[in-house]
């Protein structure tokens, strides 16, 4: 039976690991055309043969989000190859230090803005220049609950995300009527390598994992695939009337 979703065309950047690699996989497996942009070579290229196994085309593009000849050079190619863009998740980013905020480095506070600010910026730019060519499409980038709330010494990574949410919003009122929406996705704690990092830098890795979960009502971290499908959720028909939303998957994080 014919998906939605099938022959439709989506970069998702990040897509070497974690939320990333699950979302590009999960495309793939509904039908859709996938360009997986990251700057690691062979874990992008070992999401591309997983995507094809699922039975779908897919294709790797050595991307660093904070370069706009790069991310310029990801959007045309994707173009040239597929001939179209529909979806696009903007995932890649990074969590930073782990300190208060007098302790915490220039260096890193800059490149925490690099990458999941300005990266955030220019994917939208230049895929929202390709999606007003072809009447249309659906962004979603990847948040956190950290750009709706805060929590201690981790303050420029709440900032970034922060900024993440009004880049969305302010975008989303720009293309409304132009066949675009543009939403967010803001994960909890998830079973990936950032949250492994992030786990390692409040002590043992296992014993910090243990207690994220008890802060969480449902007892658990979450799956990178629960947050890929909430992405698919967000670009199919079903969500046809949201936009300049965040949808917040956390298992109850925030409620409480």
């Amino acid at each position: 039976m014919a998906s939605e979703f099938d022959g439709k065309v989506a970069i998702v950047t990040g897509g070497n690991s974690g939320i990333g690699k699950a979302t590009a996989i999960a495309f793939g497996k509904a039908g859709v055309k996938v360009v997986v942009a990251a700057r690691r070579d062979e874990k992008g290229e070992e999401t591309v043969n997983l995507i094809k196994q699922a039975g779908s085309e897919a294709l790797f593009v050595k991307t660093d989000v904070a370069k706009v000849s790069q991310v310029e050079a990801l959007v045309s190619t994707t173009v040239e190859t597929y001939g179209r863009l529909d979806f696009a998740f903007n995932n890649a980013g990074i969590l930073g230090g782990n300190a208060p905020l007098h302790e915490q480095s220039l260096e890193q506070f800059d490149q925490l803005m690099a990458i999941n600010v300005r990266g955030s910026f220019l994917c939208m730019k230049y895929e929202i220049v390709q999606m007003l060519r072809t009447g249309g499409g659906v962004i979603v980038n990847n948040s956190s609950v950290g750009g709706l709330m805060a929590s201690p010494r981790i303050g420029p990574y709440n900032a970034s995300k922060h900024a993440v949410m009004g880049l969305i919003k302010s975008a989303a009122l720009d293309y409304a009527k132009l066949g675009i929406r543009i939403n967010a996705v803001n994960p909890g704690f998830i079973d990936t390598d950032m949250m492994s990092s992030f786990a390692e830098k409040m002590g043992d890795a296992e014993t910090a994992s243990q207690e994220l979960a008890k802060m969480v009502p449902m007892g658990r971290v979450g799956k990178p695939e629960e947050i890929a499908s909430t992405v698919l959720f967000l670009c199919s028909e079903a969500a046809s009337y949201i936009t300049g939303q965040s949808l917040v998957v956390d298992g109850g994080y925030i409620a409480t």
